[in-house]
């Protein structure tokens, strides 16, 4: 079985979003729902400190369906987004030893 390819999410609250965070934390969960309904689905996620709120590691069938998950998440208005393709290290490998 094929392993879709995996995408690095950095997100970072605007003001409404940290506003709705802070009233309404599960909505954290309910987005990671709404992700899977557009085909993706959300393998881990992490809460940071510093210049982003939040990682989250997605899987998703190609680029075209990841490009319109993080337009749908930055056009609601509570965060700017920066994905990232991100490949298993030991896929990186093989791929360094393959000629």
């Amino acid at each position: 079985m094929l392993q879709m390819p995996y995408y690095l999410m950095l997100s970072k609250l605007t003001e409404r979003g940290r506003d709705r965070v802070k009233h309404d934390p599960d909505r954290i969960t309910q987005v990671n729902l709404e992700i899977e309904d557009q085909g993706c689905s959300v393998v881990s996620q992490y809460a940071l400190l510093g210049r982003y709120d939040f990682a989250t590691l997605i899987e998703a069938p190609d680029n075209a369906h990841m490009s319109r998950l993080a337009i749908d998440l930055g056009a609601r208005g509570t965060i700017e987004t920066e994905t990232l393709p991100a490949e298993p290290t030991e896929l990186f490998i093989d791929a360094m030893k393959a000629e």
